[in-house]
């Protein structure tokens, strides 16, 4: 994180804020600015994502076309993921100065030693699924004995055994764990007889696949679906994380944390209010997913977000507990968890989301969500 003189006139700060669309009537989020008059200084900010570039991210490329975060004084290059490059690991390196986590994997890292701090918990519910087709007869965890159960690895398995144990089932003996590529190929060659997906992505690219029978693209209708948010098994995914030592030490880059929160936050609700816009915003980054894929994934993202009972963004400690002990007593084939003991208390605060709620209060930017509704998406074949 570096600062550099800005010559920006606060017209020109204004302009940036103002190209936001406003949708929703008074649950909008607002455009307006809440920096200084002009921006004396404007601070560089890296953030690093944890995939490539889709609509999982949208609220932060949102946050940098509608001029959120140049409104905070803050140019931000967001830094695109793959299988390879570990987010938080990256934050703890000092590589970014924030980074994109799943919450088990990243309280994995901070177990090892990475000082780092979940700062803001963007998505409140697990999105992570295990389809089936219909005639494999899975309904529930309790149906996964004797069958082929893709999993991703990376750490992506876990909720996966938190509900086979929850079932009463022995990973090792009454399910047959199958490494799945990160697509559907697998479940749709019938390869395997449940595949791990993501609401906004994975489960997608089977609705978009062609049905060989038919001739026509799968429906729902075709499909089970596993849910293990439903199941109780959800874990806390895509979270805001920062140093902890530079919270600690460091009085501007602690403002600069609650800046660059407030302005995500404001990115997401405008995704929220204009989800259209969003997908538009992520095409034109260069995504290789398609228009009416990446539709779908920003609206099944804002339902992950949205309604944020506490605020967009604010760590709910009984789901923070929740996940905590699945990552402490969920055990892989090798009989290991994520955790060997419980993470300790500064391993997340709510003083920077709560500051920044405060900034968007102040604009009347709605937090909350409480009227969220999502829309209809008609997915086209291979996400075109």
């Amino acid at each position: 994180m570096r600062k550099s003189k800005s010559w920006k006139l606060a017209a020109g700060v204004a302009a940036l804020s103002l190209a936001a669309v406003a949708c929703g009537g008074s649950d909008s989020p607002s455009t307006e600015s809440s920096a200084p008059a002009a921006c004396e200084t404007t601070t560089s900010v890296k953030l690093q994502l944890q995939w490539f570039t889709q609509a999982q991210f949208a609220g932060y490329f949102a946050a940098v076309d509608q001029g959120f975060y140049a409104a905070q004084c803050l140019d931000v290059s967001i830094l695109e993921g793959g299988v390879d490059i570990v987010p938080q690991q990256q934050l703890a390196d000092g590589a970014v100065d924030f980074a994109l986590s799943w919450v088990p994997k990243a309280l994995a890292s901070r177990e090892a030693g990475a000082n780092i701090v979940d700062i803001a918990q963007i998505f409140q519910r697990s999105g992570t699924l295990q389809v089936s087709f219909k005639d494999k007869g899975i309904t529930s965890p309790a149906d996964f004995a004797g069958k082929n159960i893709g999993n991703w690895g990376y750490g992506n398995e876990f909720e996966i055994f938190a509900a086979l144990t929850k079932a009463g089932l022995d990973p090792a003996a009454d399910v047959t764990l199958v490494q799945q590529s990160f697509d559907m190929a697998a479940l749709l060659a019938g390869d395997i007889d449940a595949a791990e997906a993501m609401t906004y992505n994975e489960y997608a690219q089977v609705l978009e696949a062609i049905d060989p029978a038919t001739g026509k693209q799968y429906t729902a209708d075709d499909f089970n679906v596993v849910s293990y948010e439903d199941e109780g098994v959800g874990m806390l995914q895509d979270a805001i994380w920062a140093s902890g030592e530079r919270l600690a030490s460091d009085a501007v880059y602690k403002d600069t944390a609650t800046k660059f929160v407030a302005a995500s936050i404001q990115g997401w609700a405008f995704c929220r209010d204009d989800p259209q816009a969003c997908a538009d915003i992520v095409v034109s980054k260069g995504s290789k997913l398609g228009a009416s894929h990446q539709l779908w994934q920003i609206n099944e993202v804002n339902k992950l977000i949205w309604p944020a009972a506490g605020g967009a963004g604010m760590i709910d400690a009984d789901a923070w507990d929740r996940t905590a002990k699945l990552a402490q007593e969920t055990k892989n084939l090798e009989g290991s968890t994520v955790l060997t003991a419980a993470p300790d208390a500064e391993a997340y605060t709510n003083e920077i989301v709560t500051a920044a709620l405060a900034i968007l209060d102040g604009l009347d930017v709605d937090t909350k969500g409480s009227s969220f509704a999502p829309i209809d998406v008609t997915l086209n074949e291979g996400g075109a």
